[in-house]
């Protein structure tokens, strides 16, 4: 499948977007609702699927939208395509906190398994499906980890890490075990499954989750130090609209206060 060549250029520290580079009849794909703006010359169009061609017509079509939807992503995909005279940009925003990661499709190996939320933008072409795993503890225990997106293609592809991005080659054999939301993502000969954390105890008590991810290797992988879930559980913990409770915010007054200002309902 042709992959089209694009520049790029990634701004930020803390809060990143990714500049995309079009020539004319060049086009990127990417995640709803991630673009940031686009200048003169690019037509956005919303494509069912992933935009990459599919083989079977309509049948293919819905294939590659039904992939999507497995993963929890929505049935359509936004595709920027340069209509234009010269270079244009179309940038892509990341969702919140953490580091855009470019990632070479044809570097590493033609296909990256990734978290299904991590995804942002990629070269028109690159395809994106879905990774079962197959064994039976990882299907029923795996949580995030169950359900991964796969990029194939050769083409340049860029994917959200939050928090601290840690990047890591694993020699072989080499074994690291890793909580599930943190797996942002890892090539294909990387061997992943589910572990029970071994201890009753450690199970009930710890807060780490019954089971975590186990990432053999060899192979790169991409860990993230604060996943969407985690961030996600925290602000609803500590929202009272949502039934939460309003900790460690160091007023004198308290609980009183919330009574005063008509919060405490």
């Amino acid at each position: 499948m042709a992959m089209d060549v694009v520049d790029y250029e990634i701004f930020g520290t803390d809060m990143q977007y990714v500049e995309v580079e079009l020539d004319p009849g060049e086009a990127a794909v990417g995640e709803a609702g991630a673009m940031m703006y686009m200048q003169a010359g690019i037509e956005m169009d919303t494509v069912f699927g992933d935009g990459s061609p599919q083989e079977g017509g309509l049948f293919g079509k819905l294939l590659g939208a039904g992939k999507r939807l497995v993963t929890g992503e929505s049935l359509f995909t936004t595709v920027f395509h340069h209509e234009g005279q010269g270079k244009a940009r179309v940038a892509f925003a990341a969702p919140y906190p953490g580091r855009i990661i470019p990632m070479d499709l044809g570097k590493l190996g033609g296909t990256l398994i990734c978290q299904k939320d991590s995804f942002l933008c990629a070269a028109k072409g690159v395809s994106l499906g879905i990774a079962l795993q197959r064994k039976l503890g990882t299907g029923f225990f795996g949580g995030e980890g169950f359900i991964m997106q796969k990029l194939e293609g050769n083409g340049m592809a860029f994917v959200h890490a939050g928090g601290t991005l840690m990047e890591k080659q694993l020699a072989p054999g080499e074994v690291l075990r890793v909580d599930t939301g943190c797996v942002v993502a890892y090539t294909a000969d990387v061997d992943f499954d589910i572990q029970f954390v071994g201890k009753l105890k450690s199970a009930l008590f710890s807060g780490e989750g019954l089971f975590f991810a186990t990432l053999r290797g060899p192979g790169h992988v991409w860990l993230q130090s604060l996943p969407l879930s985690r961030l996600a559980n925290r602000i609803v913990l500590s929202a009272p609209a949502a039934g939460g409770a309003r900790r460690g915010e160091g007023s004198l007054l308290g609980g009183l206060g919330d009574l005063l200002d008509g919060s405490d309902r």
